[in-house]
């Protein structure tokens, strides 16, 4: 969207809104948790969104601390584009997420918003913003399990996780990473690559400025004061510290200060930006362009490959599967389902780049393909698929990525004899071939008992008049099933016995006569090219 040259500030369509693509199962014992896959497909499967490469930022924290109320500040931003007005006027409402204050939580499971921004990076190319907000942790309603695997979900699938915080960083909040450090130290004795992306710390309602400023630069100083390792630590605080670092390809920090009394207090504040701080709007606009802007964006990368927003679909239905039980997966089987998600998203793509290819050569309505050039072109494609699997650095090596290298080649197979079946119904002589063959040899045996009556070898004749009344019912039998639909078996054993026919006995015959008509016509042209390179060749042997 477009921002107009009077720097009208764009606002939220009521059209979009955010969409809950996991719920938990509050009544039940177990707390399940249910993924939306029609509504995660709706959102990122659209024709302008499911290929481009997809930035994914999501918020997570403690309950009631402002995680919808940022994210409807990263809405304005996007909706504006960044622009140097982006945040509106002063008597502007905040809309989007919904929010509201008190003790009780406000957002269940996950949600995603349904409108995914497309930005223009420096480079000219677009990238797919998605923003998502989490269910608070450690609420009266939740589980530890409940709190620990939101938080999992949203590290896994994101590309930049924001750690909504109140007041400092403190080592309990460290201590929720624990699990991710040992996912991320098998994952790097695995791929050798950095398992996780951003991770954003955001400390709200920072208390000692005094100590550290608000923004960036103070926030990355109390960042590295809290993950230094000393020698007085308890070992496992090291480890943490040590495993963070590691795990993360970038950590920030940023310290907000308090919105204000009003914000706070006002059981009726609906989001008025003149009821805010001026000193929280003006970090907050230093924020966003640290997050959102098109050159800080950070595209969700797998296996070293940026994921496109249609893979995304596949991951979150890969992670659902292994926390549907009632604890925490081991990081080893975490680490487990994540190369498989890597492996099938792979497969996926191959196999979509063979759809796509095959579509244009000989799919729908396309005219018929000689037989030998499919199978040319085929092979060809089914290089590029292959490319395109083996691209993908993969998770679990080589030897885990064989069996979904063969899977992609049966499905290829698979998906070939179809399209060959396909092709070959465009055929308007392989249609006909059946009735052709009989009719064929129909005429044979006619012209065999005229000759066979006349030489009075009435045997033979009649022999022959039987197998043509035998011929015109296989005949007649052969339409009935062909246009009633009925007996459609007995149809396809009169078509194998023609074709076999056809192959064995009038074919050979066929291809014998084109190859002698090819070399008369071949003789017969070398002939004419020799009359008009010599035109008088009596005239230059008598002088």
């Amino acid at each position: 969207m477009s921002v107009e040259e009077d720097k009208t500030v764009v606002k939220i369509s009521v059209e979009d809104r955010p969409i809950q693509i996991v719920k938990i199962d509050d009544e039940s014992e177990t707390h399940n948790f249910i993924l939306d896959e029609e509504a995660l497909n709706e959102i990122l499967g659209r024709d302008e969104i499911r290929d481009k490469p997809i930035c994914i930022i999501s918020v997570a924290g403690a309950f009631r601390k402002g995680k919808s109320f940022l994210l409807n500040f990263m809405l304005r931003y996007l909706e504006n584009q960044g622009s140097e007005e982006w945040m509106g006027p002063e008597e502007g409402h905040l809309d989007g997420f919904h929010w509201r204050g008190g003790m009780e939580r406000d957002t269940t499971g996950i949600l995603m918003w349904s409108k995914i921004f497309l930005v223009k990076t420096p480079t000219g190319r677009e990238v797919a913003v998605a923003l998502v907000d989490t269910q608070g942790s450690f609420d009266k309603n939740s589980t530890v399990r409940d709190c620990a695997t939101i938080f999992a979900l949203s590290l896994m699938t994101s590309s930049v996780l924001v750690y909504n915080l109140f007041n400092n960083i403190q080592e309990d909040d460290l201590q929720h990473l624990h699990y991710f450090t040992e996912y991320g130290r098998l994952a790097l004795e695995d791929s050798g690559q950095i398992p996780f992306q951003k991770l954003q710390f955001l400390v709200r309602d920072w208390q000692y400025p005094y100590e550290e400023p608000y923004g960036s630069s103070g926030g990355d100083n109390v960042l590295k004061k809290q993950l230094k390792v000393e020698e007085k630590q308890h070992p496992e605080l090291q480890a943490l510290r040590k495993g963070l670092s590691s795990c993360f390809s970038d950590m920030s920090n940023f310290l907000l200060p308090h919105p204000g009394r009003h914000v706070a207090t006002n059981p009726n504040f609906k989001g008025n930006l003149n009821q805010i701080d001026e000193e929280f709007i003006e970090h907050i606009k230093n924020l966003m362009p640290s997050l959102l802007s098109s050159r800080n964006l950070v595209v969700k990368a797998m296996g070293g490959k940026e994921v496109k927003a249609k893979e995304i679909v596949q991951y979150y239905k890969s992670y659902m599967e292994i926390f549907k039980g009632n604890t925490m997966p081991e990081p080893k089987s975490m680490l487990e389902v994540t190369i498989e998600a890597n492996n099938l998203v792979s497969l996926a793509s191959a196999k979509e780049l063979y759809m796509a290819s095959m579509e244009s050569l000989c799919g729908g309505e396309k005219p018929y393909l000689n037989e030998q050039v499919m199978d040319l072109e085929h092979n060809r494609i089914v290089e590029s698929a292959l490319a395109e699997f083996d691209i993908r650095k993969k998770l679990g090596g080589e030897e885990f990525s064989l069996k979904y290298r063969d899977q992609l080649m049966s499905e290829i197979d698979e998906s070939y004899n179809h399209y060959k079946a396909h092709n070959d119904s465009k055929n308007i002589f392989k249609a006909a071939n059946t009735p052709i063959t009989l009719f064929v040899m129909w005429s044979v045996l006619y012209i065999f008992s005229q000759v066979t009556s006349l030489l009075m070898l009435y045997p033979l004749a009649n022999l022959a008049n039987l197998l043509m009344w035998g011929l015109t019912f296989l005949g007649a039998t052969w339409a009935y099933a062909k246009y009633s639909g009925e007996f459609s078996q007995v149809g396809v054993q009169i078509e194998d016995l023609t074709g076999k026919v056809w192959d064995n006995c009038f074919q050979p015959i066929l291809n014998k006569a084109v190859e002698q008509g090819s070399e008369i016509a071949v003789r017969q042209a070398v002939t004419r090219l020799n009359s008009v390179s010599s035109p008088y060749p009596d005239s230059k042997k008598k002088r």
